[in-house]
């Protein structure tokens, strides 16, 4: 009897444990559903995601573990789009994909897992900084805004969805760090700040620049509130060391941009995009169409939450919450401000800003500071009934106002084979393209490779990713070839194991590479090598990752290590 009445406290006592953990799982699975009906919503961007993974999972499979050349992209004239595509959501559906899924299935596992997950860490830190209700609610927020599902059910935009999870977790490992005062857990916490950013910047690298300064913000709250500084100095050299684990992708991405249309494309695009009535943060008729289409709105359950914030800042004594709570608002104002059209004088000012392209981006920031500015009433709230009372109150709104979004326009079906060949289609906006081509091709060539002038026969011998490599026999004077291949640097025609000089700005071609060779037969290969920006930040990279993994196991054989000595002290 005593045995039974044991494990139901037991059973009691981890229910109440796990309980937000239960509840964020549960809630979070029931807008997936549609996302599990056969084939794969009809989005936006959707099938290029998926187009852009096979050529990912392909570099991966030859052996490239940082793949930068999309091979089957732009009508099988190749692309660099995966150089400045953020790559997290790749590796991971590359990683369903190893284990048997399509790329379909893939993609839809990484939307799920990200749609739950960016509740969890929302929870985990709301959770610490606050309590165990606003935790739950700001987590429940933070899934069922509006944007989430226009997000997934909408645009497709996997980028920005699985950058949700990482925000939360950044601020969790910052909070965990200044508030430990066991010396032995606070490098792991610098780890995990330094890993959760590096994340961050490999999830979405606009979405990380948009939240850097919140980042740093909470930082410097954190060191004001402790009044230890030095803590804020080695949470800054965390940053640096996410940023260096990221190099492999962050450094091309940031400085090789240069060498594409992304300055000409996005130039002015952002005038167009910007929201026109502020009303539609309110309310808009939900929609599956382009900008301007699609519903802006900020979410019901977070406008009223939203709406108490001000009682509670006025009720609460606690000086230290008031901050953090003034800095939130700072941040979700601002998010509203540049949405609209008068803030071009600082798209004009700062010119960073225009990279971003659409400005309702920025409502992921929106939804971000109203997910944890929403749940502050549970600061002021004592009496437990009433907290349940209106974390259910919050999640009825959540599923009756949002119950209509969790739909798909309808499903497309293709089978990995349409992937695995030439996609006959564009890859992004263009902003990718290689600045000596045009924004789009128009058709497949022909060949992988063709004769211009003169008379050559050539047999293809083989064909990988960055690498194309053909037996070519000249038979006049000299041949001109063209490799039906965007440039992009660093490709190299390599003729009998000697570089040719190649040409890749004649206007005639479109940024495609040609190159001439005599009379004669010749093996020519074709590569893409990394260029010595490239080859320092996957070094870079690589040696923040080995010290990671050195300092971490250091610190959890520490960790581990003490208990065990004072057990047997």
């Amino acid at each position: 009897m005593n045995s039974i009445r044991g494990n139901k406290l037991s059973i009691k006592r981890y229910g109440k444990k796990y309980f937000g953990i239960i509840s964020i799982l549960i809630l979070g699975l029931l807008p997936l559903y549609a996302l599990f009906n056969s084939g794969f919503p009809l989005t936006h961007d959707g099938m290029d995601h998926i187009a852009r993974i096979a050529n990912f999972y392909k570099g991966l499979s030859e052996g490239n573990i940082f793949p930068r050349w999309g091979e089957n992209l732009n009508w099988g004239y190749g692309h660099p789009i995966l150089m400045f595509l953020y790559p997290l959501s790749s590796y991971a559906s590359s990683f369903f994909h190893l284990l048997g899924n399509s790329y379909v299935d893939s993609l839809k596992f990484v939307f799920a897992i990200g749609f739950v997950s960016s509740g969890l860490t929302m929870y985990l830190w709301a959770r610490k900084q606050f309590n165990e209700y606003y935790g739950i609610t700001a987590g429940l927020l933070y899934m069922y805004a509006p944007y989430r599902f226009i997000d997934m059910y909408v645009r497709g935009a996997i980028g920005e969805h699985v950058a949700f999870i990482f925000p939360p977790l950044v601020l969790y490992f910052l909070y965990q760090y200044f508030n430990t005062k066991k010396e032995r857990n606070e490098t792991l916490y610098l780890l995990g700040i330094a890993i959760s950013c590096a994340l961050l910047l490999l999830a979405h690298n606009a979405i990380s620049l948009m939240f850097m300064p919140l980042i740093a913000s909470y930082a410097v709250f954190l060191a004001y509130s402790s009044k230890n500084y030095k803590k804020l100095f080695m949470s800054f050299l965390s940053f640096v060391w996410g940023i260096l684990l990221s190099g492999f992708f962050t450094f091309p991405a940031f400085f090789e941009g240069k060498f594409t249309l992304r300055d000409i494309v996005t130039g002015d695009e952002y005038k167009t995009r910007f929201v026109t009535n502020p009303l539609a943060f309110i309310y808009g008729q939900w929609s599956y169409g382009i900008t301007g289409q699609f519903s802006v709105q900020i979410g019901l359950a977070n406008i009223i939450g939203l709406l108490l914030t001000p009682l509670v800042f006025l009720k609460t004594k606690k000086k230290d919450i008031k901050i953090l709570l003034l800095i939130l608002s700072g941040f979700f104002v601002f998010s509203i401000f540049i949405m609209l059209p008068q803030s071009n004088f600082f798209y004009l000012l700062i010119t960073t800003f225009k990279k971003f392209q659409f400005p309702w981006r920025f409502l992921t920031l929106t939804v971000f500071t109203t997910s944890i500015l929403a749940p502050s009433i549970f600061l002021v709230i004592k009496n437990p009934k009433i907290k349940v009372f209106a974390l259910v109150i919050f999640i009825c709104i959540l599923i009756f106002s949002t119950f209509s979004y969790w739909n798909a326009n309808g499903y497309f079906n293709r089978s990995d084979a349409f992937y695995n060949t030439i996609y006959s289609g564009t890859t992004d906006t263009g902003e990718s393209s290689p600045i000596w081509s045009i924004r789009f091709m128009e058709h497949r060539p022909n060949a992988h490779a063709e004769v211009i002038t003169g008379t050559a026969k050539i047999v293809e011998r083989q064909r990988k990713s960055t690498k194309h490599a053909y037996h070519i026999t000249v038979t006049t004077e000299n041949a001109r070839i063209r490799e039906n291949t965007l440039y992009f640097p660093n490709w190299q025609v390599i003729a009998d194991g000697k570089p040719v000089d190649t040409q890749f700005q004649d206007p005639s071609e479109r940024g495609l590479i040609t190159y001439y060779l005599p009379k004669g037969k010749h093996n020519v290969d074709v590569v893409f090598k990394d260029t010595k920006l490239r080859v320092v930040s996957s070094f870079v990279s690589l040696l923040s990752l080995a010290a990671i993994i050195i300092v971490g196991l250091h610190a959890l054989i520490r960790k581990i290590r003490k208990p065990w000595a004072q057990v047997h002290e």
